[in-house]
This record gives structure tokens, C-alpha cells and sequence, in this order.
């Protein structure tokens, strides 16, 4: 087959443009990425054999090799894993098929310092770039017998071929090094290297060093499972290598976990929770991060039932010594060692983030900024663990510019005050502003702000916490007359406080003038400032919901809103008088429709007939420039 040329995914072309102009202040990390890579691909292959053994016969000692060559200017990495086909070397290394891989790389392109950002892609294979005019990948998939030839300048296109004649099983990757990067052509410098990073690699790593022939023969690693180590034995330095090694990632852990359970089930495990947040975190195919080994073989790092989705920010691995090794995926699904496991672990990660919580709120704040969203899918899903997660959650409120937990809020309620009032929608400084929340404010109760889509969902599965419900401060019958509080008006003269007479025939010929558009119109409680505001009636569906199923198209049209008006602001108190003194018409019909609008207006809700508001508004401001 003569050579082919191809060109790489667009996105990939911005990658490599960006990783080449140093991207990395720290290029030595690109030996560690290529050893991690072989080293996933060695335990690929194990685990293949399970039900396979005849892909290792030829070679069964897994092992990577390094070998510089100062003469020819090259550094070789190479392993004897599972190899990669022509389609492998196109999807692996020519292509990113990933949700929302054009935004990360927008996101990337926008950053002085991209590093963090490019560790939450997992991408560590173009590193290479950072030190290579030329990368070269010759591969052979273990069970084929046809190897194949990938290469390129990293400026937008690759090459690929058929290899005439026999190559062993595996990967080996030949960089042809930039002129100011022979550093990485120096065996100790080498050495130094992978003692660093990577140290805690399960298979062996061999380097060719001809001015030290007595070591060719023996790893320059440890060569063992790190996690089957004591901890007294393991440094913060191999801890955290380990980390960017199984996590693929390039910030440093927030969290670790090491832990051994024995009894009825034995299993071992090491996790980390990420400093910062995955790019793709919230797309629905983004796959579990731990990896699952029996007895220290690879298993899978694709296994839903080990964690709860909700966990999925985890990194880090399970041995367990009570599965067999031969097991399949499908019997995965369903083992009963996995689910108690599953359980035990689950409870264990949530304790050490309340441990934590509870000894460094302010680093706990980070940690939920960047992964409460995905814990309150728990909530909603996991009913068992759902009082610990409620316990672990926190919140905006209009009450602290702190993070505050459901026990505070309980803790700081007013007399008189029987639920936890919450609002919905995108942004919190919006909310905060929300007319719906002047009664509150009045009254000094505290109203938490909930902008994630998900606490639309887990808060109908929660009916109370700490005999508190939970109630929308967007709904109709908000009883604040029993909160004790005391509200600026209240000072005020009692005739003020007093509605005008006339309000009752205001309502009732709003009413009838909106009958179509709006399901009542009441006087307000809530309402201090602002003349009016849209509430939901109280058995009708929340208003923030309504517009994201509306958007996702699970609901065809939107319910009709209450609306609420201010019986003390001056421009109501206006109308009921001329409604008292002159009746109604044309011209307070146009008032009652525009007082409509801008209740949608400031609810974010779009306007049905933007042309007819434009119309009364520029009608009403021309009688007031000449009057």
C-alpha cells in the first residue's frame, strides 16, 4: 500500500500550534506522557490476554524501552502492548472524537498560561511536539501481522503507510529532536527524568545507556504498584506522579485517598479528586476515571458500576483480590463484590469531603465551585447516601457572600419561619436582584440562590431537611405575615401602610383585561420596590424549570403565571385613583399590558409581540414629553 496523507482534525491542527509555541514551561513532561501512554497500552494487552493468551506468546514480558541516539539525533520509546492499526493511529493520534473539544480549545486559545487547561484534555501524546521537529509511530496491533507507520511535522498533516517486513507487537515512537532540546539525547538526564515521574509505572522501564552497560538489564524504576505499597513508603512526590500518571492530568491533586479494606471483601484503593475541573464534566458520554484491577492486573477503565456517576470527577484505581480475572464486562454489571464495593467506597469519599468540609471551609469552597454541580446529581439519584450529600452541599444565599450549608441556613431561620426558601435560575446576581425577593429582604429571611440545572430536579426529591421544607420564593402563596421580622415600612405611618381603597377595582379590571395572558392578578406581599412580578401559582411547575424543559422541548408550551402587583408603589396607587375617580379605558388597558411586559421583561422571559410594547411605550413617553 503506497504512503497516504491525511489531515489532522481542525482542532487538533490549534492544538499542536499551540502545544509547539511552548505551551509547557516544563517540556521534560512530554517522556513522562509517551511512558504513561506505553505503559496504558502494556496493561491494555494484559487484560486482552485474560481471554486471549495466544496475543502474548510471542513476547510475555511487558516492558518499555527508551533509547537515545545522539548521533541520529532521536529519542525511541517503545513497548511491547496491545499496538495500534491503521484506524487505531487515525482515531488515536490524528483525531480528538470528543464532546465539546472546539470550545476547550477556544477556552485554550484564550489562556496565557494553558498548561492546567490542556491536563483537564488529556492530550499528553502531542507533547512530544514540544521537543520533536518529527514524530514517527510504527505499530503493530497484537493478533495482526500487518504493522503501520505514522508520521508527521505536527503542522496539520500526517502521513501514513504500510511497514514492509516483520515488526514485534506494540508501539514505538521515534522523535527526531529540535537542535535545542539534546538534553533529552543524555542518559542520566534521562534517568532523572523517569525517577521523577515516573517511578511508580507498574512495568518495567528500560533505558539504553552505552557508557553504562552493567545497568541495560535492570529497570530504572521501581517497577510496582504503588498503591500495594505501605504509606509509610510512599512520598508526596510519587503520590502526586502517580496522580498525573493514572489521571492523565497536570494539576496537582486536591484530595488523595489510600486505603486497604479486609474482611468478607479485600480490596485496595488510591484516589484523587481533582484541583481543578474537567472541561467535559457535564457531558453525558464522559466516562468513569478509576481504573479497576484484580490482583493487580488491569481490568477496565471504563466500569460504571465501580462509582457513582456522581463521583465520576475521582481518579485514581480499585484492586480488589475477589473478582476473577477473567471476568467480562458484561458480568460486571451486575456483581454483587462490585456493588458492595461500590457502596464501601462511595461512603468513604463522602466522609473524608465532610472531614474536609468540616477542618477547611475555605479549600472546601473550591472544591464545590468546581464539583458541587455533579454531587447534587447524587442527591437526586442516590437515595440512600442522600442525607450525607445534603449535609456535604452549599450554596449561595442572599444572606453571606459565603458559600452556606443547609445546617446554617436552618441554624439563622426567623421566628415564625417553617421553610427554606430557594430561587432558580442562571445567575446568582441576577436572582439576588429578583423582585420576587423584596418581601424577603424586608423581612430579613434568607433566600438561597440555585443556578445549576440539576437543583431543579434533586430539590422535588428532597421534601424537607431538619423538618424544614423546601419552598420557591417564585410561587404563589408565600406567607411572610408569620415570619417575624422587621421590615423598613413597618416604621412607616399606618395610613401608608394602608392600600388604597380603590386597588380591589385596579385588580379586577387587570383581570379582565389580561384574562387570556395571566391565570389572577393579586395584591402583593412580597413586593416592596418594584410594581409588579410574575409568580407560579403554587401547584403549577416552577418557572426556571418550565423554561429549561421548554428548551429541551420535554414540554410544548408555557403554564399562565400569576401576576402580582405592589399596592404602595406610586405608579399602582396612581392608577387605582384615576380608576376611582375617571373608570377605566383605552389608556389604562395599555398600562395594565405594559405592566405585563415588564414583569416578563424582568423575569428573562421573552416578549410574545415586542412590536405592540414598543408601540405603548413610545405612546406613553410622547404624552409625558408633552405634558
Amino acid at each position: 500500500m503506497s504512503e497516504e496523507k491525511l489531515t489532522f482534525q481542525a482542532e487538533v491542527s490549534r492544538l499542536l500550534d499551540i502545544v509547539a509555541h511552548s505551551l509547557y514551561s516544563n517540556k521534560e513532561i512530554f517522556l513522562r506522557e509517551l511512558i504513561s501512554n506505553a505503559s496504558d497500552a502494556c496493561d491494555r494487552l494484559r487484560y486482552a490476554a485474560l481471554t486471549q493468551p495466544d496475543l502474548m506468546e510471542e513476547d510475555a514480558e511487558l516492558k518499555v524501552r527508551i533509547i537515545p541516539d545522539a548521533k541520529a539525533k532521536t529519542l525511541t520509546v517503545s513497548d511491547n502492548g496491545i499496538g495500534m492499526n491503521r484506524e487505531d493511529l487515525i482515531e488515536n493520534l490524528g483525531t480528538i472524537a470528543r464532546s465539546g473539544t472546539a470550545a476547550f480549545v477556544a477556552e485554550l486559545e484564550s489562556k496565557k498560561d494553558g498548561a492546567g487547561l490542556i491536563g483537564r484534555f488529556g492530550v499528553g501524546f502531542y507533547s512530544a511536539f514540544m521537543v520533536a521537529d518529527e514524530v514517527e509511530v510504527v505499530s503493530r496491533k497484537a493478533g495482526e501481522t500487518q504493522a503501520w507507520r505514522w508520521t508527521s511535522d505536527g503542522k496539520g498533516e500526517f502521513t501514513i503507510a504500510e511497514v514492509e517486513g516483520s515488526e514485534p507487537r506494540g508501539t514505538r515512537i521515534t522523535l527526531t529532536l529540535e537542535k535545542s532540546q539534546k538534553e533529552y539525547l543524555d542518559p542520566p538526564r534521562i534517568r532523572s527524568v523517569i525517577k521523577t515521574y515516573s517511578d511508580h509505572i507498574a512495568v518495567p522501564i528500560f533505558l539504553q545507556d552505552d557508557s553504562a552497560p552493567e545497568a541495560k538489564d535492570a529497570p530504572v524504576n521501581t517497577a510496582s504498584a504503588l498503591w500495594t505499597r505501605p504509606k509509610a513508603e510512599i512520598t508526596e512526590e510519587q503520590y502526586q506522579e502517580f496522580y498525573h500518571h493514572v489521571g492523565h492530568a497536570f494539576d496537582d491533586p486536591w484530595l488523595r485517598m489510600h486505603f486497604k479494606a479486609e474482611g468478607v471483601i479485600e480490596y485496595t484503593g488510591l484516589l484523587f479528586v481533582p484541583s481543578t475541573k474537567p472541561f467535559d464534566l457535564y457531558h453525558p458520554d464522559r466516562k468513569q476515571q478509576v481504573k479497576l484491577y484484580v490482583k493487580r492486573v488491569f481490568i477496565t477503565d471504563d466500569c460504571s458500576e465501580l462509582l457513582p456517576s456522581y463521583l465520576r470527577f475521582l481518579r485514581g484505581v480499585i484492586d480488589t483480590e475477589d473478582l476473577p480475572l477473567n471476568i467480562s464486562r458484561e458480568l460486571l454489571q451486575h456483581n454483587p463484590v462490585l456493588t458492595k464495593i461500590r457502596t464501601a467506597v462511595t461512603k468513604k469519599v463522602i466522609a473524608e469531603l465532610k472531614k474536609r468540609a468540616s477542618k477547611d471551609p475555605e479549600a472546601y469552597a473550591a472544591f464545590w465551585n468546581n464539583f458541587g454541580a455533579v454531587l447534587k446529581e447524587g442527591i437526586y439519584e442516590d437515595e440512600a447516601q442522600r442525607e450525607s450529600l445534603l449535609e456535604l452541599a452549599r450554596f449561595r444565599s442572599t444572606a453571606s457572600a459565603d458559600l452556606v450549608s443547609l445546617a446554617d441556613y436552618v441554624a439563622r431561620k426567623k421566628d415564625g419561619q417553617e421553610a427554606i426558601y430557594y430561587i432558580s435560575g442562571d445567575n446568582a446576581e441576577s436572582l439576588a436582584k429578583s423582585p420576587q425577593l423584596e418581601g424577603f429582604a424586608a423581612k430579613g429571611v434568607e433566600v438561597l440562590l440555585l443556578t445549576d440545572p440539576v437543583d431543579e430536579f434533586w430539590i422535588s426529591m428532597v421534601p424537607k431537611f431538619q423538618d424544614c421544607a423546601f419552598k420557591s420564593a417564585t410561587r404563589g402563596g408565600v406567607d411572610l405575615g408569620k415570619i417575624k421580622g422587621a421590615a423598613p415600612d413597618e416604621s412607616k405611618d399606618e395610613k401608608d401602610a394602608e392600600p388604597p381603597a380603590d386597588v380591589a377595582a385596579l385588580i379586577a379590571f387587570i383581570k379582565l383585561t389580561l384574562k387570556d395572558e395571566v391565570k389572577d392578578v393579586r395584591a402583593s406581599e412580597r413586593l416592596t420596590s418594584s410594581a409588579v412580578c410574575l409568580v407560579a401559582d403554587e401547584g403549577d411547575i416552577d418557572m426556571h424549570l418550565e423554561r429549561i424543559l421548554m428548551q429541551q422541548r420535554q414540554i410544548d408550551h408555557a403554564a399562565r403565571r400569576i401576576l402580582e402587583i405592589n399596592p404602595k408603589h406610586p405608579l399602582i396607587k396612581g392608577l387605582s385613583a384615576r380608576i376611582g375617580k375617571n373608570g377605566a379605558g383605552a389608556e389604562v388597558e395599555d398600562v395594565a399590558r405594559l405592566l405585563l411586559d415588564q414583569a416578563r421583561i424582568m423575569e428573562g422571559e421573552p416578549l410574545p409581540d415586542p412590536a405592540a410594547f414598543a408601540e405603548r411605550l413610545s405612546s406613553f413617553m410622547a404624552k409625558g414629553l408633552s405634558a
